[in-house]
């Protein structure tokens, strides 16, 4: 597959954002409009780090890691017809 394939370059993540939830604990559905957008994610790949002054700072998550995400940014990306982002090792959260 093309997901086993991706290799992100220097401190680029590879995440896959968790799915909203579409009912509540009470069992009651949400329409489109009320489900808000999740700012989590699980990362699937990373990269080797970058390079600062002549030392590799690696990137500070691992594969299988929980992730919290900026509302905004980040690279879409479609593999395998799933849609992935990309974001920079420092503009995740926490």
């Amino acid at each position: 597959s093309q997901l086993a394939r991706f290799v992100p370059l220097f401190d680029r993540v590879l995440v896959q954002r968790v799915a909203a939830e579409v009912k509540t604990k009470g069992g009651v559905l949400l329409p489109q409009s009320a489900q808000s957008k999740i700012n989590e994610a699980h990362v699937l790949a990373v990269g080797e780090g970058i390079m600062e002054s002549g030392k590799l700072n690696p990137v500070t998550v691992s594969v299988g890691d929980h992730v919290v995400l900026p509302e905004f940014g980040g690279t879409p990306l479609k593999l395998d017809d799933t849609e992935y982002h990309l974001f920079r090792n420092a503009e995740i959260i926490g």
